[in-house]
């Protein structure tokens, strides 16, 4: 059968992108390439860089008090959202445009219009048109969940905060994960009064206990109101434009407004999959094989919308590990072990590997952690304190995980993560010569076990 592609990608988001450009490119495929909205997903337009330009201007707002206790004659006058925004819409902008210049000069042909499955050889674009295929690849990835109770329609979610016409006087971030405590600290650094809810006991579940508490007491000490053991029941419009909001510990107050960071779902809704035999999870997620294949042989499924690891470069590898198998023909299982991954919470987190608890389940662990006032900060005389933490195993010496807390986190953890993926035992950390002075010398300098499990 003569098919109009080799390969049609369904989503232009990182994993998306770089699986057509690279099957195009590299392997000569004839691909083409739908995308309902921007180009760039959620990384890049509503996600990770828009987050992070936005982590950066938020951390100015103490630096001038930092800079006086250095001698200096400094002073930050209040944020401009306005002048902020606009220049991060053009470098948005920018970035889809170099997105849309990848594609083009890889020969990918383009349809700007979202695009459903209709057979396990056809897709059809949003305007009735069907396109043939010999392979499909979904890369839908995922999108905000709004939680279901009186008045959610009056919050905001993440995709939204980046639109925001003016900045808030006052914000409830209603989640403890990543996103929620991330966006917390921007809008506290940016001077924004801040409370968020959380329904767990505490904040940033599934990460290192001893780190998400360091996180927590940080954020409280830079004045964010944390409340763990809440969620909103309840909320309604006043007459004075507020957003009312009642807890289920009580509390009852009013915001400018409300954001739900309360999770993500793939984007699998109204796309034919289960009508042609994709299989799909409790989550609506598309069920694939180590080779990202799902149940449909000539169809697979790159990032969040697998809910395997949601991380860009993760959906990247995948794609380019689906490239390999379908069209260079070697066969390529994407390596979701030891992943690095930073969390830009004010302080910083980066991560690899398993957390102290996890690890203790299983087996005998020791803990080598240290906490201690770094000394930019300690001469500034500000009481912020960093965490260094290594989990290692008892029988094989190996560091099983890898944990820090700090300005700078998520660019020490990739370089810690190179060790920690090459299988490098706490004698290997032992037998670097310690940077001195630096935060991270600790990694190399612990010596004895804090505890063991």
């Amino acid at each position: 059968m003569d098919f109009d592609y080799d390969l049609f990608v369904i989503g232009g988001g990182s994993g998306g992108v770089r699986a057509a450009r690279v099957a195009a490119g590299e392997a000569g495929a004839k691909v083409a390439l739908a995308e309902g909205d921007r180009y760039g997903g959620t990384c890049v337009i509503r996600g990770c860089v828009p987050k992070k330009l936005m982590v950066f201007a938020s951390e100015y707002s103490g630096m001038a008090a930092e800079a006086e206790a250095y001698g200096w004659s400094a002073s930050i006058t209040d944020f401009n959202w306005n002048t902020f925004h606009g220049k991060l819409v053009e470098e948005l902008d920018r970035l889809e445009g170099v997105y849309r210049r990848l594609l083009a000069g890889s020969g990918v042909e383009t349809f700007d219009q979202r695009a459903k499955i209709a057979d396990a050889h056809t897709v059809e674009l949003a305007d009735g048109t069907r396109k043939t295929a010999k392979h499909i690849l979904i890369a839908t990835g995922g999108t905000p969940v709004r939680p279901d109770m009186p008045g959610a329609e009056l919050g905001i979610v993440s995709d939204d905060i980046f639109h925001l016409p003016e900045m808030p006087k006052r914000i409830l971030i209603v989640g403890g994960g990543y996103i929620a405590c991330e966006f917390a600290g921007i809008m506290n650094g940016l001077g924004v009064e801040t409370t968020l809810y959380y329904r767990g006991a505490q904040i940033l579940r599934g990460f290192d206990d001893e780190a998400r508490g360091l996180i927590a007491d940080e954020m409280r000490d830079n004045g964010i109101d944390i409340h763990t053991g809440t969620n909103v029941l309840e909320m309604k419009k006043t007459d004075s434009g507020a957003i009312w909001t009642k807890g289920s510990n009580g509390h009852e107050a009013e915001f400018d407004v409300v954001l739900f960071a309360t999770g993500r779902k793939p984007m699998t809704d109204n796309m034919g999959l289960e009508e042609v035999g994709v299989k799909l999870g409790r989550a609506g997620e598309i069920i694939v094989d180590q080779y990202s294949q799902t149940a449909v042989p000539s169809i697979y499924a790159i990032g969040d919308v697998t809910n395997r690891v949601n991380l860009t470069p993760v959906a990247i590898r995948e794609g380019m590990a689906f490239v390999e198998t379908v069209f260079k023909g070697n066969k390529t299982a994407v390596d979701h072990d030891l992943i690095p991954s930073a969390v830009f919470t004010q302080p910083e987190m980066g991560t690899v590997g398993l957390s102290e608890e996890q690890a203790a389940e299983q087996e005998p662990i020791e803990v080598y952690s240290t906490s201690f006032r770094p000394m930019q900060t300690s001469f500034a005389g500000q009481q912020k304190r960093v965490l260094m933490k290594l989990i290692v195993s008892k029988e094989t010496r190996k560091v099983l995980g890898c944990h820090i807390v700090a300005p700078g986190a998520g660019e020490m953890i990739q370089m810690a993560g190179i060790a920690v993926k090459m299988g490098a035992t706490k004698e290997d950390f032992n037998r670097v010569c310690a940077v001195h002075p630096t935060m991270s010398e600790e990694l190399v300098t612990m010596r004895k076990p804090t505890r063991t499990a």
